[in-house]
């Protein structure tokens, strides 16, 4: 019961996260928003995992952390230097 009433809470907090995508005013704004979705996404494979107790949802959640992890940095360096590397 509890765990229904926490999905519902993060899902309604993720879909308030996609109108800051959407609408933000900066760039920067939209790729904090998008990794604050992915760090949503990773609470909700970890309450999947409870649910299931299987610890291998855990393992995807680590996975997708430092997929999103990366990705963010690799997006704000893009926009602040407009290049990933040395030219």
């Amino acid at each position: 019961m509890i765990i229904s009433i926490i999905i519902s809470i993060i899902l309604v907090a993720m879909a308030l996260v996609v109108l800051r995508v959407f609408y933000g005013p900066t760039t920067y704004d939209r790729i904090l928003a998008a990794n604050t979705f992915g760090t949503k996404v990773v609470v909700l494979i970890a309450l999947l995992g409870y649910l299931a107790e299987d610890t291998m949802f855990l393992d995807i959640a680590l996975i997708y952390v430092l997929i999103n992890f990366i990705t963010t940095i690799g997006f704000l360096k893009y926009f602040k230097h407009h290049s990933l590397g040395k030219e």
